[in-house]
């Protein structure tokens, strides 16, 4: 281990799109050690039913606790955090954080007007776990599935990729000046936020504030952020969660903060149940560095 002593953080998800994610806990947590596992084999969640969802993210959950030993699992899936996060805890003896919640409370510190859009996949729109979480914190929210958005990030038509969170006007002059093909997902971006805003509109909502809900959008950020009206505030649920975990596990690493930086890097191990070159060639894109060698695990049935 290049970093010993270190406590190990699991990051999980049903693919690879939960590495931005970790590639927003690794700008937090410089001295961590990480085991992130994309459950490949068995994805996409969202066709599953509960019951099948839970037992496959308990499988996941217990394989980085038992077998890596971490020691907390950020649960980098919107559909397992929506529909398996009560089946997770109950696997596993560590804390357990989802992206769900973290998403929402940084809406409502974001928010004045109280009204919230959400945009997600079919899945996580289905489980209405968004909805649900905003409304606990006194938001009224509308969520809106956006199905054609992760396959376009997977295609590779975002533009030019850039740090997580730092959308600037050079991002967004590095977007317009993108390969064509990102016109068509701006388009797409476009057509989706007018159908949401015209229900806003029609529900008698005032949103200012944007939650990304799914661990691909973060890929599109500066588009998105680009197709907002002026003053609408995006919410990236993946620092979102990153901040929330530097709050709840950021004191364990405490005794390491004199440790200069140049020192001590990240360790990060990837695991995939299927799909491994693929899960290495896409996964880079959404970290933000090469994944290495991504190790094959069988996590049974």
């Amino acid at each position: 281990m290049s970093n010993p002593g270190s406590p190990t953080i699991g990051v999980f998800d049903s693919g690879f799109g939960g590495l931005t994610v970790l590639r927003a806990l690794l700008e937090r947590f410089p001295r961590a050690r990480f085991a992130f596992l994309g459950d490949t084999a068995r994805l996409p969640y969202g066709s599953k039913s509960r019951r099948t969802i839970a037992r496959y993210a308990a499988q996941s959950a217990q394989f980085l606790v038992r077998e890596q030993g971490a020691e907390f699992l950020v649960i980098a899936c919107n559909t397992a955090s929506a529909l398996a996060l009560d089946a997770i805890k109950d696997a596993v003896s560590v804390p357990v954080l989802g992206v769900i919640e973290p998403g929402a409370a940084a809406a409502r510190a974001a928010s004045r007007t109280g009204d919230v859009l959400v945009i997600a996949t079919e899945a996580t729109v289905h489980s209405h776990a968004y909805l649900a979480a905003c409304q606990a914190l006194g938001l009224r929210a509308i969520e809106k599935a956006c199905p054609l958005l992760v396959p376009l990030v997977e295609e590779g038509w975002t533009g030019v990729p850039i740090a997580a969170g730092s959308v600037t006007s050079a991002a967004a002059a590095q977007a317009a000046s993108a390969p064509p093909q990102v016109a068509v997902t701006e388009q797409v971006i476009r057509i989706y936020l007018d159908e949401l805003n015209a229900e806003a509109k029609a529900a008698g909502l005032n949103p200012d504030t944007l939650v990304l809900g799914c661990t691909h959008y973060p890929l599109l950020r500066p588009l998105i952020q680009a197709a907002v009206p002026r003053g609408v505030r995006v919410i990236d649920s993946a620092e979102s969660t990153a901040e929330t975990a530097l709050l709840q596990f950021g004191s364990r690493f405490a005794n390491q903060a004199a440790l200069p930086d140049s020192k001590i890097d990240p360790e990060i191990r990837c695991f995939a149940s299927d799909s491994v070159e693929k899960f290495e060639r896409l996964g880079s894109r959404f970290l933000g560095r090469p994944t290495g060698s991504v190790e094959l695990v069988d996590l049974g049935g």
